[in-house]
């Protein structure tokens, strides 16, 4: 059974561990540093499909595909699923799922969703709700630029500040074992909001989500960066890590150079035209069940706090003159057992 720890955290006495995980991404994400720990790649962004939405849908199929087969699990075993994605109505994972026959709660936490969903799916396995939860998140770049920016055919300049949007999905199984990755606490983000209206700097919105995510998850658990192989935030990119790190110099928390970004990763910005990074769903899920969780597996890492941020704007919120509020939840990732009682 989950315990409350502080005012926003949850240790999990059962400690559930992520059983398998998938990934896939397209063309430019196989150009990009990680692109050989990817499961799946597709040089074709369409995926064979007509439309960018169905091409989002089927990466969902795809990276569930790969977490299913490789933990030897048929749909029937999975209990509940939890998605999401950046697309009206959840349809990227909604027509991702409608074949699998998974009781679907569908989320929106923007490109916090991986995190948001491993969270929970963690949280009902640990209370025994479920056996067997499922995690996935996707993006994609175009069916993104048309829904939040402009039509790529439009050809709009886009400002250094600006991030591109992965094309991506990730997928984790999550379940009871002896084996890790093991999450071991999670802490639920506020809704944070300091006045950001620029649609083309999420890095700059979706920091002081990510700022107080972490320093409330450090207060609860009674921690220090230090006590962490790495900090991993989802998709803040160049501009909105150094903001990050200036927000927590200001509570005296200082990362010590633990923290790494999913936007920063993914791809070479002095190669790639990525301006300040990557960005979306895909971003911070195709990073984790690519490269990050591998990692713990094998006990290269040994303890990751996984902090994905989201920025909860809407294409009408925008033009209305609305500020972009942001998002952060984090995850404990360890590749060993928490002892009971004991963060």
């Amino acid at each position: 059974m989950a315990v409350k720890t502080g005012n926003y955290t949850y240790l999990l006495e059962n400690t559930p561990s992520v059983l398998s995980f998938g990934s896939v991404g397209s063309k430019k994400e196989s150009e990009g540093p990680l692109g050989q720990y990817f499961d799946v790649i597709n040089p074709d962004s369409s995926f064979g499909e007509s439309t960018w939405e169905k091409a989002e849908s089927k990466m969902v199929q795809i990276s569930v595909g790969q977490a299913l087969s490789k933990g030897n699990f048929e749909a029937e075993q999975i209990d509940m699923a939890f998605a999401g994605d950046l697309l009206n109505q959840c349809i990227g994972s909604v027509y991702g799922l409608r074949d699998l026959g998974i009781p679907f709660v569908g989320l929106y936490g923007a490109c916090s969703t991986m995190a948001e969903s491993l969270a929970l799916a963690a949280l009902f396995v640990d209370t025994s709700i479920a056996k067997k939860a499922l995690a996935v998140t996707s993006s994609h770049f175009c069916s993104a630029e048309r829904q939040f920016r402009f039509p790529l055919e439009y050809g709009g300049q886009r400002p250094p500040t600006a991030q591109w949007t992965v094309t991506g999905s990730g997928a984790c199984v999550v379940g009871e074992s002896d084996a890790a990755p093991f999450v071991r606490a999670v802490t639920i983000g506020c809704i944070e909001d300091l006045g950001i209206k620029d649609a083309n700097n999420m890095g700059a919105a979706m920091a002081p989500a990510a700022a107080k995510t972490i320093s409330r998850y450090l207060a609860d658990t009674r921690t220090r960066p230090e006590d962490y192989d790495m900090i991993l935030t989802g998709d803040l990119g160049q501009v909105g890590s150094a903001l990050l790190e200036q927000l927590l110099e200001q509570e005296k928390i200082h990362l010590q150079g633990r923290h790494q970004d999913c936007g920063l990763l993914i791809y070479d910005r002095q190669q790639q035209d990525v301006h300040a990074g990557g960005s979306g769903c895909g971003c911070a899920a195709s990073v984790l069940c690519s490269f990050i969780l591998p990692k713990i597996r094998q006990g290269t890492l040994k303890d990751v706090l996984f902090v994905a941020t989201g920025a909860l704007m809407s294409p009408t919120s925008s033009m209305q003159g609305e500020s972009i509020p942001g998002v952060a939840h984090l995850v404990h990732l360890s590749s060993s057992r928490r002892r009971k009682g004991v963060e």
